[in-house]
């Protein structure tokens, strides 16, 4: 999605196959452990008679208070699977996801390498036409580039690329996604554009002439700087119907969940996918402040700076590990105190279950 900030030095890290537990065994640049057994499967065990349940609604409270002191839209659920304990704010209210929606699209993609549709191992030429504005940085290369899909979705989640978005979304289908997503079960999220069309239609916003602009004639364009392109942004941010997608956090923190525990492929792509979101380079909210506290964080960001910042993620850590997804729209404070927020948020669940 749209972004000002540069990302962080890449890891460098590519994944070794294996069981799930492989991938955390060595902490592997993680921090903290709490690592997923080797089969794939994750048990929970919730219990109404966890000591750790009489401080739910202290952390309940606590959650709420910082979110609704943000002068935004904002929803939370997180659940610790060890114990099945869980805190929601808003949780099943449907948010705009911003390149949060980018995780089924990984899913997707490794369903279909699996079935034999799609080999992820195949390289991909860019082309000048399929190049998007945004984040990411297959943009900044020659058009010819060859990566393999393996790249580009590694280049959807870990940079957020909108071109390796769109490519990919071409080559498993919207429609595709839609219907994985409907059949797991996944009532309020959806994939309902992409990239290249949100981005025509930030034009649109300026002048509806501009919807006959093709993919390559909005890239060229880059986007609008006139004095009302703020204003109509944060318009178009909350309108429903314009969304790159849409969920709630309870239904993508619970697709964490099944990524993690293996239901949604096999044990190995589970494995490459939590390691690719492991590799994420932007690390200002759910990472600000427990990865220097011993704590793993694989996450998905989603954004349009300064109007929504949207982090979702499995915090890694001695006692766990959590999903946690949080959501952030309609953003008119301060955007520094927006992530810190966030930061405080994964903090906050981390210190109180341990």
């Amino acid at each position: 999605m749209p972004r000002r900030r540069r990302p962080a030095p890449a890891r460098g890290r590519r994944f070794a196959p294996g069981a799930l537990c492989a991938l955390f065994a060595a902490g592997l640049a993680l921090g903290g452990c709490g690592s997923p057994p080797s089969d794939g499967a994750f048990a929970t065990n919730p219990s109404s008679g966890d000591p750790g349940s009489a401080d739910a609604g202290a952390l309940q409270s606590r959650l709420a208070t910082r979110l609704d002191a943000l002068d935004a839209v904002t929803t939370l659920y997180a659940k610790h699977l060890p114990t099945g304990r869980e805190v929601a704010v808003r949780a099943d209210l449907p948010m705009n996801t911003l390149s949060v929606i980018k995780i089924p699209v990984m899913v997707q993609a490794f369903a279909d390498h699996e079935a034999g549709r799609l080999d992820l191992d195949a390289r991909h030429t860019v082309t000048r036409d399929e190049l998007r504005r945004g984040s990411g940085l297959v943009q900044t290369f020659a058009p010819g580039l060859q990566p393999t899909r393996r790249d580009l979705v590694r280049q959807m989640i870990i940079t957020s690329d909108n071109t390796a978005t769109d490519i990919m979304i071409s080559a498993v289908g919207l429609d595709r996604v839609n219907a994985l997503l409907s059949g797991r079960g996944y009532a309020e999220t959806r994939l309902r554009m992409t990239t290249g069309d949100l981005f025509r239609e930030v034009w649109i916003r300026a002048d509806p002439a501009h919807a006959e602009l093709t993919d390559r004639d909005v890239f060229e364009r880059g986007f609008p700087a006139d004095a009302e392109a703020s204003a109509r942004s944060f318009v178009l941010e909350g309108d429903s119907t314009r969304w790159l997608g849409r969920t709630t956090a309870r239904e993508m923190a619970r697709m964490l969940e099944e990524i993690l525990g293996g239901s949604l492929a096999s044990a190995e792509a589970s494995a490459e996918m939590i390691d690719m979101l492991s590799g994420q380079f932007y690390s200002s909210r759910l990472p600000q402040r427990v990865r220097w506290q011993g704590v793993g964080v694989a996450h998905k960001t989603g954004d349009w700076p300064p109007i929504a910042g949207n982090d979702v993620g499995i915090l890694f850590y001695e006692g766990g590990p959590t999903v946690v997804a949080v959501f952030t729209n309609q953003n008119q404070g301060d955007f520094f105190e927006l992530e810190a927020t966030l930061g405080l948020v994964a903090q906050d669940i981390v210190e109180a279950w341990r």
